[in-house]
């Protein structure tokens, strides 16, 4: 049994700490099941928000080289949404937000992709 205690600390100042658990067979190295965790963690951020802005799960392309190929256009523009620099407005903005306000104006925000 492994238990990990987390805590996360908002812009706005609070702070949360969740306490998980998980079963491994792994030997006990409590910094290579540490780094493990983070980076199941990390994959598990990148789907969810592959999910959220996407809407990938309920994609149904059939054929496997399309969805490949869309996987990896996903990821690039998930990428690029990350990094855009939307500073015309105010306060953060969501990634299912960053991507409507580009499809809507695409020219405008052409050239800040473009260098990216």
């Amino acid at each position: 049994m492994v238990m990990t205690k987390n805590t996360t600390t908002k812009p706005e100042g609070s702070v949360s700490e969740q306490t998980r658990y998980f079963i491994s067979s792994l030997p006990l190295n409590v910094k290579e099941i540490a780094r493990i965790i983070r980076e199941h963690w990390m994959v598990e951020s990148a789907h969810w928000h592959l999910d959220v802005t996407f809407r990938e799960d309920t994609n149904r392309t059939l054929d496997r080289m399309a969805a490949f190929n869309l996987n990896i256009l996903r990821k690039l523009v998930l990428n690029f949404l990350k990094i855009m620099d939307l500073t015309e407005f105010k306060g953060p903005i969501s990634l299912k937000t960053k991507r409507f306000i580009t499809s809507c104006n695409p020219t405008k925000y052409l050239q800040q992709l473009l260098t990216l």
